[in-house]
Parts: structure tokens; sequence; C-alpha cells
């Protein structure tokens, strides 16, 4: 069982660290990146502590936290433009907080490979 009250993004979930909170509803909680790779930077994390994508099991979450995406990029008047959306996995795959999350990065002209 994962100690959540070390989690960082769980501690934000439960007010315990300040963020600048986009959304906070009853699954999920998105708020802006403190170190932004692009002009808006938010990251979507459930309130759920989940390690990583690959220890989830309700296949639907992520459907969900994909619409909030697209509707914060609209909100945020990035969508017509265009943004990506990323989902870092393990160490080698960028993951530095050990909680499953989606970032929304949008603003710039985006390249590839990302790196």
């Amino acid at each position: 069982m994962p100690d959540t009250r070390s989690c960082l993004f769980c501690q934000i979930a439960r007010g315990e660290i300040p963020a600048k909170i986009v959304v906070n509803n009853k699954e999920m909680i998105a708020f802006r990146d403190i170190n932004p790779q692009a002009p808006t930077h938010i990251l979507i994390v459930p309130k759920k502590h989940i390690g990583s994508l690959d220890d989830l099991t309700d296949s639907d979450l992520v459907g969900r936290m994909m619409t909030l995406a697209a509707a914060l990029a609209r909100q945020e008047g990035i969508a017509k433009t265009g943004y990506r959306t990323v989902i870092n996995t393990g160490k080698d795959g960028g993951q530095s907080v050990d909680h499953l999350h989606v970032h929304l990065l949008g603003g710039r002209h985006m390249t590839w490979p990302p790196g």
C-alpha cells in the first residue's frame, strides 16, 4: 500500500500544499505546473492515488482525464492552435512524481521528438 501521506500530488489534492488550482472536482484536480515547459502547462491528477499508468485498473479514468484536458485546452484558448498531452510512466519514461498525471502543454509550437 503506497504512503499517500508523503505523496506530493495527494497532498495538493487534500489542500495541504498550495497550488494554482484550475479544476477541483470529486475525482480529479488540475493545477498549473510550478516548472512550466510551455506557456500553458497544467497537470491533471486523479485524487485517488495511482502510482503510474502501469498501475491503472480503471481504464475509463484515463478517458475522463483526457476529456478534462481537452476542455481545459479550450478554456485556456490553446485548442485551435494545438496542444500536447503527455503521461510519463516510470523513471526512464520521465515520471518524476509517483502518482498518475497528465501534462497539458500548449501556447507554443511543439517539436518532435520530444527528447
